[in-house]
């Protein structure tokens, strides 16, 4: 005999419980909303209602964030390519951003912006750094370097002049980078051989596979013995 649930009925006549099924409730006081969502939305307006009208303008206006960078803007002197500047910076502000974004020295490019493919190679106090790896402020009272500082268009760098003799780029979006590196590894006494440029440079990255005209310009210039 298979077992059944029951349930007595006021004449205590067993009834199966069985094929009972639970009953539904058509009575929806919310149509087509649950009512953890009208409870969310009824916060909401609450909320909204109870706002200043001067706290949502101000929210709007975006006063906090400029109030924010007003008081956390820090004095930083720098001298870029030979001229002094004397700006006022947010802590979170890159070189590189710095650089492109405010001061218009666009040469410097931004790659990976992790300091993984070389582009936005800058010198600091003659010393070749990834600009997108260090903050502005950090580098106040120090002389910086870009490509807008090596050369331009009627008085070229010799590594900018061997650059173009010996086809060193294609797209040329490294190349910035690249002539940056290539002025630090002659001064810094490791372009003897082709091997040793290779080795120096290994943190420049060209897309175009141009490293074998990169590194003739390099032994070109130095060779030269030309002044960089």
């Amino acid at each position: 005999m298979s077992e059944e649930k029951f349930n007595l009925t006021s004449d205590c006549k067993p009834i199966s419980m069985k094929n009972k099924k639970p009953i539904k409730n058509n009575n929806n006081d919310f149509p087509g909303e649950s009512r953890r969502d009208f409870l969310k939305q009824s916060s909401l307006l609450t909320a909204l209602a109870l706002t200043p009208v001067t706290v949502l303008k101000a929210a709007e206006s975006n006063w906090d964030e400029k109030i924010a960078s007003a008081f956390e803007k820090l004095p930083v002197n720098l001298e870029i390519n030979g001229k002094k500047c004397s700006l006022s910076l947010e802590p979170r502000v890159t070189l590189l951003d710095l650089l492109r974004e405010q001061l218009g020295l666009t040469g410097t490019k931004k790659g990976c912006d992790h300091g993984q493919c070389g582009a936005c190679t800058v010198l600091v106090n003659g010393r070749r750094i990834n600009s997108c790896l260090t903050l502005a402020v950090m580098q106040d009272g120090k002389s910086i370097t870009t490509i807008e500082g090596l050369g331009n268009s009627e008085n070229l760098h010799p590594l900018q002049e061997a650059f173009i003799k010996h086809d060193g780029f294609q797209c040329g979006y490294c190349t910035p980078g690249q002539i940056i590196s290539g002025v630090a590894v002659i001064r810094e006494g490791h372009a003897g051989s082709a091997v040793e440029i290779r080795e120096y440079m290994s943190g420049n990255i060209c897309r175009c596979g141009c490293y074998p005209h990169i590194v003739d310009a390099i032994m070109d210039v130095k060779q030269g013995g030309k002044k960089v």
